[in-house]
């Protein structure tokens, strides 16, 4: 039988959700949980592959056992011994078709800035000290809708056989005077896209880029043509629709 996971996680001290040979990541921590409480090796695989000190506000894993699980159980079990930046939301029993990432439709994440130093944004926004026009990046953002070749986001030599996602949604969100968020849904993410995006957009706020920049550099489907890397602290995957 197949089970679903759904859980958060903090990925400060992670190196990743995938199992790393040489660090702790979230799935390995997952693994050993299960593993022990149902007295058998379980492997579980994730609705995708979030990079080191990415956090998550929802991430879904399935795993297969056979046998019946009492889910509520299982899961306060598991809250029980997972590590504190670790937590599971629910348990539940799926139709064996059912696969945590290829069956995945949409997946959504928020990146968070803040314009202010502020001791309560500094774990989990990235602070910029810039003058930055959010409404050309706006302008920028809503450009990714009408692309499905997205290359020039992707980390070089990264292991991928296709380049192709549907974005569906790509916005900035203003929620205090100094504090925002990008947001951006799409059917599948490239390995380091949204930090990619994410700083592409940055270089668009700054003034250093125009739109007709922009689109050269999707349509270049050159890494090197994008804008830096942002730091993982900031990004949150929050959601998961099947």
């Amino acid at each position: 039988m197949r089970f679903f996971i759904t859980l958060s996680y903090d990925g400060t001290r992670f190196h990743g959700w995938q199992i790393q040979p040489n660090g702790i990541s979230v799935q390995g921590e997952l693994q050993r949980g299960l593993s022990l409480l149902l007295r058998q090796e379980i492997i579980v695989t994730g609705a995708g592959r979030t990079d080191a000190g990415v956090h998550a506000s929802m991430m879904v894993a399935h795993f297969d056992y056979v046998g019946e699980l009492d889910c509520r159980q299982l899961a306060y079990k598991l809250n029980k011994l997972l590590p504190q930046d670790i937590a599971v939301q629910k348990v539940e029993q799926v139709s064996d078709d059912l696969h945590a990432r290829f069956s995945a439709t949409s997946r959504t994440y928020y990146y968070h800035i803040h314009t202010e130093k502020s001791p309560f944004e500094r774990h989990y926004s990235c602070e910029l000290h810039y003058p930055l026009d959010f409404d050309k990046m706006n302008e920028a953002a809503r450009i990714l809708m009408e692309y499905e070749d997205f290359g020039a986001f992707c980390k070089s030599h990264a292991d991928v056989k296709t380049t192709l996602c549907h974005v569906t949604k790509a916005e900035w969100h203003q929620t205090s005077s100094f504090t925002w968020y990008f947001e951006i849904t799409a059917n599948r993410f490239l390995r380091n896209m949204v930090r990619a995006v994410v700083g592409t957009l940055i270089e668009v706020g700054r003034g250093r880029m125009t739109l007709d920049d922009f689109r050269t550099v999707i349509e270049g489907k050159r890494r090197t043509e994008a804008g830096e890397s942002m730091p993982g602290n900031a990004l949150f995957l929050v959601n998961i629709t099947y």
